[in-house]
């Protein structure tokens, strides 16, 4: 389990209560605009598209409003083209970071990105350098009061690989093309979901057990993920909860 994972965890939780919440509407808005134009309209024929979905009404976006950034996505509406491009980079420590983004302008995201990581002690780094590091997967956070014997027994029948205790939720992993069935299958077996959504997971972690350390790779990520173009950051490094728990404080 990876610091990051549990970092990101942390502000999911913040996340509705405070003034970014109006930021995450608008990158899960673009990522079901995007995943529309790419794969069609139909939730039922489009996974991607399905997964971006329920997402968003995870995170309580409206249905009119997902209806119609579909719409724009299939051509029914106007709007902006975006395209995907990742960059990866270093933060200290040889942290390795990937950073998927949405943008209707390559240059400009581009230099956005680079000064994000050169203003908070990163780099960029060459197409390649640490993706090898990550593997996508489909990731679903189940509450904490789930049985665990009960839900691992649910995770297996459909499909999952792993299913491991986050202290307050469970995390059950699976392969990126079966998050939609292990979703349902969970909830169908009556546990309740907090999130569910398609992650890389590096294959192994740099553990960071400095608090000035893990600071500065945080600072890397923050400035990342506050991008509007920014719509996922992925990072390899696992900060012991002591550790995590000054940073949060």
């Amino acid at each position: 389990m990876s610091g990051h994972s549990k970092w990101a965890t942390i502000k999911h939780k913040k996340g509705a209560q405070d003034k970014a919440r109006g930021k995450l509407f608008a990158k899960l808005i673009r990522q079901v605009e995007v995943a529309a134009r790419e794969g069609g309209g139909d939730l039922n024929s489009n996974a991607t598209l399905r997964t971006m979905y329920n997402k968003a009404r995870d995170a309580s976006v409206p249905v009119d409003t997902i209806e119609r950034a579909i719409k724009r996505g299939t051509g029914e509406l106007e709007g902006v083209r975006y395209e995907p491009v990742t960059y990866e980079g270093y933060a200290a420590a040889g942290v390795a970071i990937i950073v998927e983004c949405l943008t209707d302008n390559r240059n400009r995201t581009g230099a956005d990105v680079r000064s994000a990581f050169s203003k908070n002690g990163g780099s960029m780094a060459e197409p390649g350098a640490v993706a090898w590091q990550f593997e996508r997967k489909g990731v679903v956070l189940v509450d904490r009061g789930a049985d665990e014997d009960e839900l691992m027994l649910a995770a297996a029948d459909a499909g999952a690989e792993d299913v491991a205790d986050l202290g307050d939720s469970w995390q059950v992993t699976c392969a990126a093309t079966s998050l939609g069935e292990v979703r349902d299958a969970l909830e169908a077996a009556g546990h309740k979901i907090a999130s569910a959504e398609l992650t890389m997971l590096p294959s192994t972690t740099i553990p960071l057990n400095d608090e000035s350390e893990a600071r500065k790779v945080l600072r890397v990520v923050d400035a990342l993920e506050d991008m509007d173009d920014v719509q996922n950051v992925y990072a390899n490094f696992d900060i012991p909860d002591a550790i995590l728990e000054l940073v949060e404080a």
